[in-house]
Protein backbone atom coordinates (compact mmCIF):
# COMPACT_ATOMS: atom_id res chain seq x y z
CA UNK A 1 0.00 0.00 0.00
CA UNK A 2 2.78 2.10 0.85
CA UNK A 3 4.51 1.73 -2.73
CA UNK A 4 1.44 2.62 -4.64
CA UNK A 5 0.69 5.65 -2.44
CA UNK A 6 4.20 6.58 -2.98
CA UNK A 7 3.93 5.83 -6.52
CA UNK A 8 0.75 8.21 -7.24
CA UNK A 9 2.34 11.14 -5.00
CA UNK A 10 4.98 11.43 -7.39
CA UNK A 11 3.27 10.77 -10.74
CA UNK A 12 1.00 13.70 -9.59
CA UNK A 13 3.82 15.41 -8.90
CA UNK A 14 5.36 14.89 -12.12
CA UNK A 15 1.91 15.69 -13.97
CA UNK A 16 1.78 19.20 -11.96
CA UNK A 17 4.75 20.04 -13.33
CA UNK A 18 4.46 19.10 -16.65
CA UNK A 19 1.47 20.98 -16.87
CA UNK A 20 3.12 24.15 -15.64
CA UNK A 21 3.45 27.18 -17.71
CA UNK A 22 6.67 28.19 -16.87
CA UNK A 23 10.25 27.18 -18.58
CA UNK A 24 12.35 24.67 -17.14
CA UNK A 25 15.61 26.39 -15.46
CA UNK A 26 18.52 25.50 -17.21
CA UNK A 27 20.45 23.17 -14.86
CA UNK A 28 23.70 24.95 -13.34
CA UNK A 29 27.39 24.03 -14.28
CA UNK A 30 30.84 24.69 -13.28
CA UNK A 31 31.88 24.49 -9.67
CA UNK A 32 29.90 22.41 -7.27
CA UNK A 33 27.23 24.06 -4.96
CA UNK A 34 28.95 23.92 -1.10
CA UNK A 35 26.71 23.10 1.37
CA UNK A 36 27.08 23.82 4.60
CA UNK A 37 26.63 20.46 7.17
CA UNK A 38 26.60 21.64 11.33
CA UNK A 39 26.64 18.14 12.46
CA UNK A 40 27.21 16.06 15.79
CA UNK A 41 30.23 13.77 15.57
CA UNK A 42 31.58 13.14 18.55
CA UNK A 43 30.22 12.59 22.12
CA UNK A 44 27.31 10.07 22.63
CA UNK A 45 25.46 11.72 20.19
CA UNK A 46 28.42 11.22 17.73
CA UNK A 47 26.66 8.40 15.40
CA UNK A 48 23.68 10.12 14.77
CA UNK A 49 25.48 13.02 12.93
CA UNK A 50 28.00 10.25 11.29
CA UNK A 51 24.74 8.71 9.71
CA UNK A 52 23.32 11.91 8.67
CA UNK A 53 26.98 13.14 6.89
CA UNK A 54 27.09 9.82 5.31
CA UNK A 55 23.16 9.31 3.71
CA UNK A 56 23.68 13.10 2.63
CA UNK A 57 27.26 11.95 0.72
CA UNK A 58 25.31 8.58 -0.40
CA UNK A 59 22.35 10.44 -1.73
CA UNK A 60 24.76 12.47 -4.38
CA UNK A 61 27.08 9.82 -4.95
CA UNK A 62 23.79 7.75 -6.03
CA UNK A 63 23.69 10.24 -8.39
CA UNK A 64 27.11 11.31 -9.68
CA UNK A 65 27.90 13.76 -7.36
CA UNK A 66 24.99 15.47 -7.46
CA UNK A 67 21.71 16.38 -6.20
CA UNK A 68 18.78 17.07 -8.29
CA UNK A 69 21.67 17.10 -11.62
CA UNK A 70 23.50 19.83 -9.66
CA UNK A 71 26.71 19.46 -8.80
CA UNK A 72 27.43 19.14 -5.23
CA UNK A 73 30.09 19.33 -2.62
CA UNK A 74 29.00 19.14 1.26
CA UNK A 75 31.52 20.87 3.90
CA UNK A 76 30.95 18.89 7.30
CA UNK A 77 31.77 20.13 10.41
CA UNK A 78 31.47 19.03 14.26
CA UNK A 79 29.34 21.00 16.27
CA UNK A 80 30.23 18.41 19.75
CA UNK A 81 26.75 19.27 20.81
CA UNK A 82 27.78 22.89 22.03
CA UNK A 83 25.43 25.35 20.16
CA UNK A 84 28.19 28.48 21.00
CA UNK A 85 30.20 26.03 18.83
CA UNK A 86 27.76 25.40 16.14
CA UNK A 87 26.87 29.44 16.07
CA UNK A 88 30.61 30.01 15.28
CA UNK A 89 31.30 27.40 12.12
CA UNK A 90 27.60 29.04 10.79
CA UNK A 91 28.75 32.84 11.10
CA UNK A 92 32.62 31.06 9.45
CA UNK A 93 30.43 29.34 6.82
CA UNK A 94 28.75 32.01 6.06
CA UNK A 95 31.34 35.14 6.26
CA UNK A 96 34.34 33.01 4.98
CA UNK A 97 32.88 29.90 2.57
CA UNK A 98 30.00 32.28 1.50
CA UNK A 99 27.78 29.53 1.62
CA UNK A 100 24.26 30.02 1.75
CA UNK A 101 22.48 26.56 1.63
CA UNK A 102 22.64 24.26 5.09
CA UNK A 103 21.54 21.38 7.22
CA UNK A 104 22.92 18.42 9.58
CA UNK A 105 21.77 19.54 12.87
CA UNK A 106 20.82 16.96 15.26
CA UNK A 107 19.95 18.67 18.35
CA UNK A 108 17.38 21.18 18.93
CA UNK A 109 19.54 23.51 21.07
CA UNK A 110 22.33 23.74 18.78
CA UNK A 111 19.62 24.43 16.07
CA UNK A 112 18.24 27.45 18.08
CA UNK A 113 22.26 28.82 17.79
CA UNK A 114 22.72 28.19 14.37
CA UNK A 115 19.71 28.99 12.52
CA UNK A 116 18.80 32.46 13.46
CA UNK A 117 22.33 33.77 12.11
CA UNK A 118 21.51 31.36 9.12
CA UNK A 119 17.86 33.16 8.13
CA UNK A 120 19.06 36.12 8.81
CA UNK A 121 22.05 36.52 6.61
CA UNK A 122 19.22 35.19 3.99
CA UNK A 123 20.91 31.88 3.95
CA UNK A 124 18.77 28.98 3.29
CA UNK A 125 18.63 25.99 6.48
CA UNK A 126 16.71 22.53 5.61
CA UNK A 127 16.51 20.33 8.47
CA UNK A 128 17.40 16.46 9.12
CA UNK A 129 16.43 16.05 12.50
CA UNK A 130 15.79 18.76 14.51
CA UNK A 131 12.30 20.41 14.31
CA UNK A 132 11.67 22.26 17.28
CA UNK A 133 8.55 23.60 18.57
CA UNK A 134 8.94 27.60 18.44
CA UNK A 135 10.56 27.29 14.83
CA UNK A 136 7.02 25.93 13.69
CA UNK A 137 4.67 27.67 15.18
CA UNK A 138 5.12 32.28 15.55
CA UNK A 139 8.74 32.09 14.66
CA UNK A 140 8.45 30.15 11.25
CA UNK A 141 10.68 31.60 8.59
CA UNK A 142 10.20 31.73 4.47
CA UNK A 143 13.67 30.09 4.20
CA UNK A 144 13.56 27.13 7.38
CA UNK A 145 12.27 24.21 5.92
CA UNK A 146 11.87 20.65 8.14
CA UNK A 147 11.88 17.19 6.47
CA UNK A 148 12.18 14.70 9.40
CA UNK A 149 9.30 15.60 11.88
CA UNK A 150 8.30 18.49 13.92
CA UNK A 151 9.55 17.88 17.53
CA UNK A 152 6.14 17.17 19.25
CA UNK A 153 4.84 14.71 16.48
CA UNK A 154 7.55 12.07 17.07
CA UNK A 155 6.17 11.69 20.43
CA UNK A 156 2.73 12.53 19.48
CA UNK A 157 2.99 9.07 18.10
CA UNK A 158 4.59 7.25 21.04
CA UNK A 159 1.04 8.67 23.62
CA UNK A 160 -0.60 7.44 20.51
CA UNK A 161 1.12 3.48 20.67
CA UNK A 162 0.38 3.96 24.43
CA UNK A 163 -3.05 4.44 24.12
CA UNK A 164 -3.33 1.25 21.47
CA UNK A 165 -1.25 -0.88 23.90
CA UNK A 166 -3.94 -0.35 26.65
CA UNK A 167 -1.74 1.82 29.27
CA UNK A 168 -3.21 3.93 31.84
CA UNK A 169 -0.40 4.79 33.76
CA UNK A 170 2.81 6.32 32.66
CA UNK A 171 5.65 7.86 34.15
CA UNK A 172 7.74 9.69 31.47
CA UNK A 173 11.15 11.19 31.36
CA UNK A 174 13.04 13.27 28.81
CA UNK A 175 16.39 15.80 29.08
CA UNK A 176 15.94 19.08 29.99
CA UNK A 177 16.69 20.94 26.89
CA UNK A 178 14.27 22.16 23.68
CA UNK A 179 13.62 18.54 21.96
CA UNK A 180 13.22 17.02 25.31
CA UNK A 181 10.32 19.76 26.53
CA UNK A 182 8.79 18.97 23.24
CA UNK A 183 9.45 15.52 23.80
CA UNK A 184 7.33 15.02 27.14
CA UNK A 185 4.64 18.11 25.68
CA UNK A 186 3.64 15.83 22.59
CA UNK A 187 3.50 12.72 24.26
CA UNK A 188 0.94 13.96 26.57
CA UNK A 189 -1.19 15.69 23.75
CA UNK A 190 -2.01 12.63 22.46
CA UNK A 191 -1.82 10.22 25.56
CA UNK A 192 -5.38 9.93 27.09
CA UNK A 193 -4.22 7.92 31.10
CA UNK A 194 -2.58 9.09 33.72
CA UNK A 195 0.97 10.28 33.75
CA UNK A 196 2.44 9.58 37.38
CA UNK A 197 5.90 11.20 37.13
CA UNK A 198 7.21 13.86 34.59
CA UNK A 199 11.13 14.07 35.28
CA UNK A 200 13.72 15.64 33.25
CA UNK A 201 17.45 14.62 32.93
CA UNK A 202 20.14 16.09 31.75
CA UNK A 203 21.47 16.19 28.47
CA UNK A 204 24.95 14.73 29.34
CA UNK A 205 23.67 12.32 31.92
CA UNK A 206 25.10 8.43 31.89
CA UNK A 207 23.98 7.51 35.58
CA UNK A 208 20.10 7.14 35.94
CA UNK A 209 19.72 5.02 39.29
CA UNK A 210 17.47 7.47 40.88
CA UNK A 211 15.14 7.81 37.90
CA UNK A 212 14.97 3.99 38.19
CA UNK A 213 14.04 4.13 42.07
CA UNK A 214 11.18 6.57 40.69
CA UNK A 215 10.26 4.48 38.59
CA UNK A 216 9.97 1.47 40.97
CA UNK A 217 8.67 3.39 43.65
CA UNK A 218 5.95 5.02 41.45
CA UNK A 219 4.87 1.40 39.85
CA UNK A 220 3.58 2.43 36.56
CA UNK A 221 1.65 0.62 33.74
CA UNK A 222 4.93 1.68 31.53
CA UNK A 223 7.94 4.23 31.15
CA UNK A 224 8.10 6.16 27.88
CA UNK A 225 11.58 7.95 27.82
CA UNK A 226 13.51 10.25 24.93
CA UNK A 227 17.13 9.79 24.94
CA UNK A 228 18.46 9.44 21.72
CA UNK A 229 22.13 8.00 20.80
CA UNK A 230 23.89 6.83 23.65
CA UNK A 231 21.77 8.23 26.30
CA UNK A 232 19.26 5.93 25.30
CA UNK A 233 21.85 3.15 25.29
CA UNK A 234 22.86 3.76 28.79
CA UNK A 235 19.18 4.28 30.18
CA UNK A 236 17.94 0.89 28.73
CA UNK A 237 20.71 -1.11 29.87
CA UNK A 238 20.59 0.16 32.95
CA UNK A 239 16.58 -0.30 33.35
CA UNK A 240 17.47 -4.06 32.42
CA UNK A 241 19.80 -3.88 35.38
CA UNK A 242 17.80 -2.12 37.68
CA UNK A 243 14.87 -5.47 37.27
CA UNK A 244 12.75 -3.17 35.62
CA UNK A 245 12.24 -4.65 31.80
CA UNK A 246 10.57 -7.89 32.95
CA UNK A 247 7.93 -5.96 34.84
CA UNK A 248 7.27 -2.56 33.44
CA UNK A 249 7.40 -2.29 29.77
CA UNK A 250 8.82 0.55 27.52
CA UNK A 251 6.94 2.43 25.04
CA UNK A 252 9.63 4.45 23.20
CA UNK A 253 10.06 7.28 20.41
CA UNK A 254 12.22 5.98 17.07
CA UNK A 255 15.45 8.19 18.55
CA UNK A 256 15.48 5.35 21.77
CA UNK A 257 15.30 2.02 20.09
CA UNK A 258 17.40 2.55 16.53
CA UNK A 259 18.89 -0.12 15.45
CA UNK A 260 22.00 1.24 17.06
CA UNK A 261 20.62 1.31 20.37
CA UNK A 262 19.32 -2.32 19.81
CA UNK A 263 22.77 -4.02 18.95
CA UNK A 264 24.34 -2.39 22.31
CA UNK A 265 21.10 -3.30 24.23
CA UNK A 266 20.57 -7.11 22.97
CA UNK A 267 18.18 -8.96 24.55
CA UNK A 268 17.03 -6.25 27.06
CA UNK A 269 15.51 -4.59 23.96
CA UNK A 270 13.32 -7.66 22.93
CA UNK A 271 9.57 -6.92 22.96
CA UNK A 272 9.97 -2.96 23.22
CA UNK A 273 7.19 -1.27 21.65
CA UNK A 274 8.49 2.15 19.63
CA UNK A 275 6.89 5.06 17.34
CA UNK A 276 8.47 5.89 13.96
CA UNK A 277 7.62 7.60 10.79
CA UNK A 278 9.60 5.14 9.05
CA UNK A 279 11.78 1.88 9.85
CA UNK A 280 14.31 -0.25 7.46
CA UNK A 281 11.84 -2.75 6.27
CA UNK A 282 9.24 -0.09 4.20
CA UNK A 283 8.32 -2.04 1.37
CA UNK A 284 8.37 0.87 -1.24
CA UNK A 285 11.10 1.19 -4.28
CA UNK A 286 12.75 4.23 -2.71
CA UNK A 287 13.27 2.66 0.92
CA UNK A 288 14.66 -0.37 -0.75
CA UNK A 289 17.07 1.55 -2.90
CA UNK A 290 17.94 3.67 0.14
CA UNK A 291 18.68 0.86 2.43
CA UNK A 292 20.75 -1.23 0.06
CA UNK A 293 22.70 1.19 -1.15
CA UNK A 294 23.67 2.38 2.30
CA UNK A 295 24.53 -0.80 4.02
CA UNK A 296 26.56 -1.56 0.64
CA UNK A 297 28.29 1.29 0.67
CA UNK A 298 28.36 1.75 5.05
CA UNK A 299 28.56 -2.27 5.79
CA UNK A 300 25.64 -0.86 8.35
CA UNK A 301 22.52 -0.72 8.43
CA UNK A 302 21.11 3.08 8.76
CA UNK A 303 19.28 4.57 11.60
CA UNK A 304 16.67 7.21 10.99
CA UNK A 305 18.87 9.38 11.28
CA UNK A 306 20.52 8.37 7.91
CA UNK A 307 17.05 7.99 6.43
CA UNK A 308 15.88 11.30 7.52
CA UNK A 309 18.96 12.65 6.04
CA UNK A 310 18.72 10.94 2.80
CA UNK A 311 15.70 12.28 2.01
CA UNK A 312 16.21 15.61 2.71
CA UNK A 313 19.04 15.07 0.25
CA UNK A 314 16.60 14.12 -2.41
CA UNK A 315 13.85 17.21 -1.29
CA UNK A 316 17.64 19.74 -1.80
CA UNK A 317 18.07 18.25 -5.24
CA UNK A 318 14.14 18.58 -6.22
CA UNK A 319 14.56 22.40 -5.24
CA UNK A 320 17.93 22.95 -7.41
CA UNK A 321 16.28 21.29 -10.21
CA UNK A 322 13.59 23.50 -10.14
CA UNK A 323 16.35 26.50 -9.54
CA UNK A 324 18.64 25.36 -12.04
CA UNK A 325 20.86 24.77 -9.41
CA UNK A 326 21.11 28.43 -7.95
CA UNK A 327 20.04 29.40 -4.55
CA UNK A 328 20.58 33.10 -5.08
CA UNK A 329 16.54 33.40 -4.90
CA UNK A 330 15.39 32.48 -1.53
CA UNK A 331 11.90 32.65 -2.77
CA UNK A 332 12.79 30.71 -5.98
CA UNK A 333 13.97 27.69 -3.97
CA UNK A 334 11.12 27.66 -1.42
CA UNK A 335 8.86 27.81 -4.33
CA UNK A 336 10.63 24.67 -5.83
CA UNK A 337 11.10 22.68 -2.27
CA UNK A 338 7.62 23.15 -1.46
CA UNK A 339 6.42 21.19 -4.23
CA UNK A 340 8.08 17.95 -2.89
CA UNK A 341 8.88 16.55 -5.77
CA UNK A 342 10.60 13.66 -4.57
CA UNK A 343 9.79 9.67 -3.56
CA UNK A 344 10.28 9.87 -0.30
CA UNK A 345 11.76 6.70 1.36
CA UNK A 346 8.83 6.94 4.00
CA UNK A 347 5.92 7.35 1.04
CA UNK A 348 3.49 9.77 1.62
CA UNK A 349 4.99 13.23 2.19
CA UNK A 350 4.03 16.25 1.86
CA UNK A 351 4.89 19.73 3.40
CA UNK A 352 2.28 21.68 5.60
CA UNK A 353 1.66 25.13 6.15
CA UNK A 354 4.71 26.00 8.25
CA UNK A 355 6.80 23.56 6.12
CA UNK A 356 7.41 20.83 8.23
CA UNK A 357 5.67 17.11 6.95
CA UNK A 358 2.47 16.32 7.29
CA UNK A 359 3.10 12.31 6.94
CA UNK A 360 2.03 8.92 8.48
CA UNK A 361 3.12 7.53 11.71
CA UNK A 362 3.81 3.48 12.22
CA UNK A 363 4.05 1.30 15.60
CA UNK A 364 7.56 -1.15 15.87
CA UNK A 365 8.29 -3.69 17.65
CA UNK A 366 11.11 -5.22 18.77
CA UNK A 367 11.29 -9.14 17.97
CA UNK A 368 13.53 -11.80 16.22
CA UNK A 369 13.71 -12.24 12.69
CA UNK A 370 15.67 -15.29 11.59
CA UNK A 371 17.08 -15.65 15.33
CA UNK A 372 17.95 -11.46 15.07
CA UNK A 373 16.75 -9.30 17.07
CA UNK A 374 14.80 -6.55 14.73
CA UNK A 375 12.57 -3.42 14.63
CA UNK A 376 9.79 -4.80 12.70
CA UNK A 377 6.37 -2.91 11.64
CA UNK A 378 3.79 -3.67 12.77
CA UNK A 379 0.98 -1.53 11.65
CA UNK A 380 -0.25 2.32 11.10
CA UNK A 381 -0.64 4.47 14.10
CA UNK A 382 -1.72 8.22 12.68
CA UNK A 383 -2.36 9.09 9.06
CA UNK A 384 -1.51 12.60 7.20
CA UNK A 385 -0.44 13.78 10.94
CA UNK A 386 0.46 17.07 10.56
CA UNK A 387 2.00 19.38 14.15
CA UNK A 388 0.18 21.42 16.32
CA UNK A 389 2.04 24.81 15.68
CA UNK A 390 1.15 25.13 12.14
CA UNK A 391 -1.82 27.38 12.66
CA UNK A 392 0.54 29.84 14.70
CA UNK A 393 2.97 29.88 11.48
CA UNK A 394 2.42 33.07 9.43
CA UNK A 395 4.94 33.22 5.82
Amino acid sequence: MRISASRRAVLAAGLALAASPLPKPAIAQGAPLRIGVITTLSGPGGYLGADARDALQLAAEMNGGRLGDVPVQFVVEDDALRPAQGKQIAERFLRNERIRLFTGVIFSNVLGAVVPDILDADGIYVSCNAGPSNFAGRECRRNYFVVSWQNDNLHESAGALANIMGYQRVFILAPNYQAGRDALTGFKRLFRGTITNEVYTRLDQTDYAAEMAQIRAARPDAVYHFHPGGLGIAFIRQYAQAGLLGTIPQVLPAPSMDVVTLAAVGDAAEGVDVSSHWNSDFDNAESRRFVDAFRRRYNRMPTYYAQQAYDTALAIGAALRGTGGSVSDPEAFRTAMLRADFPSTRGNFRFGPNQHPIQDWYALKVERVGGQLALVTKRKILENHSDAYAAQCRI
